[in-house]
């Protein structure tokens, strides 16, 4: 069976958390080691922390949004949404440590006890996970590869480089709204752009950023245009829409449609703002994509029937 590659990425996501959870936990429990208890012992009893605690974390972290019961919770106000979910991982960081705990002293025919190793396990592992949380927020606010590019400084300085994008709209959203009413018409739209997420794993693109009910997907020029996946990306789109078709008509009363524009050129990409920073494109590369948007919007033609490429020279 194929695996997608947004599963393929939630398994790096969950391999590569586990390993950096277990190899700072190592080095935490080979420094707290008791005197008299074999240093290697300690560190091993930190990596079963890591995975016992770390596990239900960044699984819930990644699915949340798939769950019905998670999905159903994130409607709660946000303070009782954050209690129920700072008890979850209080319960995942004091259950996984006790447990683990228990096995070890078990093997070692030793009772458990709460000692002074116990408790800093317990605040050692709190701030693990506040670390994590907070990375996991921040890369869904800003998009991981924003994030990854903000923290290494790579558009400090404007640089050119040569990008596609690919700008997907929603078709008819206004008379969608006017239908639904705002609330439903959000739930709808959020439920859009999730498949365009996975159109967009799929094909390994950036989502750049949201602008009312269209998004705007990126990838380097090079790469795209060798596999033709800024080709591919939104006839994806189309078939995930379409295979989920049955439950948009059951929550919403109808499928969306969209219209897309694909364009590649020159951009300058730099950090910009000062209250609040991003990482902007400048250049004719991208408005060219929006008039071509437009032009697909004036003409009426049915979705993807009006599809422009056009590469600056």
């Amino acid at each position: 069976m194929r695996v997608s590659h947004r599963a393929r990425r939630n398994r790096r996501v969950v391999i590569i958390v586990l390993a950096v959870s277990a190899a700072v936990s190592a080095v935490f429990g080979y420094r707290v080691a008791p005197p008299g208890s074999p240093p290697i012992l300690s560190a091993l009893l930190g990596v079963a922390n890591a995975v016992a605690v770390a596990t239900p974390i960044v699984l819930f972290e990644l699915y949340r949004a798939r769950w019905a019961v998670t999905r159903r919770l994130r409607h709660l106000p946000l303070l009782a949404y954050l209690a129920v979910k700072v008890t979850y991982y209080l319960a995942c960081i004091v259950g996984g440590t006790v447990l683990v705990r228990l096995i070890f002293e078990g093997l070692m025919g030793r009772p458990l006890e709460f000692d002074s190793i116990l408790a800093n396990s317990f605040i050692f592992g709190s701030a693990m996970v506040i670390i994590g949380t907070f990375t996991f927020e921040m890369g869904r606010l800003l998009g991981f590869g924003t994030l990854k590019n903000l923290l290494t400084g790579r558009y400090a300085q404007p640089r050119r480089e040569q990008k596609v994008f690919l700008l997907i709209d929603m078709k008819d959203s206004t008379g969608l709204a006017e239908r639904l009413g705002p609330i439903r018409f959000h739930e709808l739209l959020n439920t859009f752009f999730a498949d365009i997420a996975d159109a967009a794993l799929e094909c390994d693109a950036e989502i750049h950023k949201y602008v009312g009910d269209e998004a705007i997907l990126t990838w380097p020029a090079g790469p795209a245009l060798a596999n033709a996946d800024c080709l591919a990306c939104p006839f994806i789109a189309r078939d995930v829409i379409a295979a989920n078709g049955e439950r948009y008509r059951t929550r919403f009363g109808i499928a969306p449609d969209f219209r897309a524009a694909l364009h590649c050129g020159e951009i300058v990409a730099g950090e910009i703002g000062d209250l609040r920073r991003e990482i902007a494109y400048v250049g004719d590369t991208l408005n060219v994509a929006a008039r071509l948007l437009d032009a697909a919007k004036t003409a009426g033609r049915a979705p993807l029937e009006i599809f422009a490429l056009e590469r600056s020279s």
